[in-house]
């Protein structure tokens, strides 16, 4: 899976970008290199993980405390430290100076992905059918990108508001020289509803590799949009025609009792192979999280941990408790390859649950709530989740969501649009060193603000930051 023919071509390009074009660069044979120029080559660019693979949370999984930050760290970092304990006082924006790999990982991928789209045409050793699939697999994939960079740099789409705020800067040339505009929040997501109304007619019912979107993926990400944007029934729609093509759920009983003594064994903490790697049974694409190497999971907080229900499997197959010296948290058992930035079947099905909530569906939205909860939840432990209501569905849905989409930026997203509506709205308490800290709904601080070498070396555009501070 891990073929890395074009990467020393990507990093390359990608460090000659602030001298000259990508459309210069494949003028130029670098000693030693191949220049992409046929269909395998571009093809072999989606399969390359380094260079467009990788959804970084950033500090999304760090405002929500889901990742345990120590107190060197917090010093050390002092932008980290103001996200974890929830300080609206201090200027992020004078903070941010190196925190930028959700901004570099996404626009490398976007740049990676435009250059498909503006050389698969021409490519002389295609069939119009394989051209056809390869740019709607970009278009995708691009869109995915451009989903978590607005959904973390820009306020979230409000339908009354969306094309006043301002959004993230959106380009579609690999030319470095090309210009571009910091458009709206409302017409970033029309450019991705364009990308993937463009994409969906040619899709492949199946891939060559869990990388490479397929008609699933595409209906998966539709119903995350659509979600995003408030228009459920649509979003429904999406999300029962990806079911269709995979409906699959892990079981993290079976896994949690194949590994419990080693899990359960008093004073150890393994180094267990994580099962969500590339042939996870949920999956309908891969994209990774910070990094594209296989290595442990994060650590979750004490705080964090409080909030997973009694007996699920699912957490205590990921994480332990443990105490080294001052520090106290749950250590992470399993090392791998993790799907912390593509499309699950427990995303999906937790979406479609959400939606038959809101149109009134309750039973069947909760029915969805304890398949899941079946394949996590120890059975002498398990019982049903019931509703009355659309209320209590909603927040039975969210919180098994949050758990279930931990260290990924989904959660982050899924807040910022409850609280935004104000319907539903999270505020979340701590303590710490004898004070009470608050994040709130309204707070600021669930827009990031661009990194500052984003805005002093803004290319040929300009950026301006749509938080405060």
């Amino acid at each position: 899976m891990r073929i890395k023919t074009m990467k020393h071509i990507i990093l390359l390009c990608v460090a000659m970008l602030a001298l000259t074009s990508c459309n210069d660069y494949l003028n130029i044979v670098p000693k030693g290199e191949k220049i992409p120029t046929t269909y395998e080559d571009f093809e072999s660019m989606l399969r390359d993980e380094y260079s467009c693979q990788r959804v970084d949370p950033g500090q999304s999984i760090i405002l929500l405390n889901d990742y345990y930050v120590t107190s060197m760290y917090e010093s050390y970092y002092p932008f980290w430290g103001a996200n974890y304990n929830w300080n609206e006082d201090v200027n992020r924006i004078d903070l941010n100076k190196d925190d930028e790999g959700v901004y570099y990982n996404g626009y490398a991928a976007v740049s990676t992905f435009n250059l498909i789209l503006e050389n698969i045409p021409d490519v002389p050793d295609a069939t119009a059918e394989n051209k056809q699939i390869l740019i709607a697999q970009a278009k995708v994939l691009r869109a995915m990108s451009y989903f978590y960079l607005v959904n973390y740099y820009a306020d979230q789409y409000e339908e009354s508001t969306a094309y006043e705020k301002g959004g993230v800067p959106y380009i579609t040339s690999a030319d470095v020289n090309a210009p571009y505009v910091q458009e709206s929040v409302g017409n970033i997501y029309d450019y991705m509803l364009q990308d993937m109304k463009e994409a969906i007619p040619f899709l492949p019912e199946q891939s060559v590799t869990k990388l490479h979107p397929d008609l699933a993926t595409g209906y998966a990400f539709y119903a995350q949009i659509y979600l995003q944007l408030g228009r459920y029934q649509d979003a429904l729609n999406s999300a029962e025609e990806a079911l269709k093509r995979n409906d699959e759920l892990f079981d993290w009983c079976e896994y949690y009792n194949a590994n419990k003594e080693t899990i359960e064994r008093e004073n150890y903490y393994p180094n267990l192979s994580a099962p969500c790697s590339f042939d996870f049974v949920e999956n309908y694409n891969f994209r990774h999280g910070t990094s594209s190497y296989a290595g442990r999971e994060k650590n979750v907080t004490t705080w964090r941990s409080e909030r997973f229900e009694e007996g699920d499997l699912r957490f205590a197959s990921r994480w332990k408790y443990r105490e080294v010296g001052a520090d106290k948290y749950y250590y992470a058992l399993q090392s791998g390859y993790h799907n912390y930035g593509g499309l699950t079947t427990t995303h999906v099905y937790l979406i479609k649950a959400e939606c038959l909530a809101r149109l009134n569906r309750i039973p069947e939205a909760m029915a969805i709530v304890n398949k899941i909860r079946e394949k996590r939840i120890a059975p002498n432990l398990y019982t049903p989740w019931n509703a009355s209501a659309e209320k209590d569905a909603i927040e039975q849905i969210v919180n098994l969501k949050l758990n279930e989409m931990i260290l990924t930026q989904v959660p982050f997203c899924d807040l910022r649009r409850l609280n935004s509506e104000g319907k539903y709205t999270f505020t979340f308490t701590k303590e710490k060193d004898e004070s009470t800290l608050s994040l709130k709904p309204d707070s600021h601080l669930w827009t990031m603000p661009f990194p500052l070498g984003a805005i002093k070396n803004s290319g040929n555009g300009s950026i301006s930051q749509n938080v405060s501070k």
